[in-house]
């Protein structure tokens, strides 16, 4: 695609945003921006006692890192890569997804992964994926998309996900945990997660995969961005 554009892809966690946008990325031919990594990659190699440093301390430790956007040799996709190192499954536990989420009511932290957000966007056409991309990252996006479903829904893809990849978990615990994140998600005082007024709201509780994928296409038909 010659012509520069961004998409947005926000919403709860568990809803199926990385498929989504990994396909919408995949159909356009251009990169797949998956910003919730960087904010799990930053607390992952941070810890938990981040959550204890002052702005200042976690202000300087932020200057460490670097994010990239780099074509894979194999199969010639966009990965992302933090400090020249793809980010792998070791972010995606539960737990360093509270902690990314609790680290994203920092003002210091979105604000150095906002700019750093913006600037890959000034070099690549982009699926932004992630909670605040319509809202505040990427507010002149070409188009922007809001995906939901319930939290009860969200929990069991969750689980179905687990248990492909051979771990065992617990349901209720997944609901739990979901409902938690969707609290502070959406009750932050900076940046809560919520649609864009002008974003495209898809409820995909009852949707397939091939439902949703298909709904978000005709969008970008409509709007003649293929």
């Amino acid at each position: 695609m010659s012509k520069h554009i961004i998409l947005t892809l926000d919403g709860p966690a568990g809803v199926g945003k990385t498929t989504m946008a990994r396909k919408l990325a995949d159909y356009l031919k251009i990169a797949y921006l998956d910003t919730g990594a960087m904010f799990r990659g930053i607390a992952y190699l941070l810890g938990q006692e981040a959550l204890h440093y002052s702005d200042t301390t976690l202000q300087t430790k932020l200057l460490e890192f670097k994010f990239d956007l780099k074509k894979d040799s194999k199969d010639n996709k966009f990965v992302l890569s933090l400090n020249n190192r793809k980010l792998g499954p070791e972010i995606r536990t539960e737990e360093v997804g509270m902690l990314a989420s609790a680290l994203a009511t920092k003002g210091v932290v979105r604000e150095f992964l906002k700019q750093a957000q913006r600037e890959i966007g000034k070099r690549f056409s982009l699926v932004a994926e992630g909670r605040d991309m319509g809202t505040v990252v990427f507010k002149d996006a070409s188009l922007k998309f809001f995906l939901d479903a319930t939290p009860e829904e969200r929990a069991r893809r969750r689980l179905a996900q687990l248990k492909m990849q051979g771990i065992e978990v617990d349901y209720k615990k997944i609901l739990e945990q979901i409902i938690a994140r969707d609290r502070q998600d959406r009750t932050r005082k900076i940046a809560p997660l919520c649609p864009a007024q002008d974003a495209i709201i898809i409820d995909t509780t009852d949707l397939s995969l091939e439902d949703v994928f298909n709904a978000l296409k005709k969008h970008l038909s409509d709007f003649g961005l293929v």
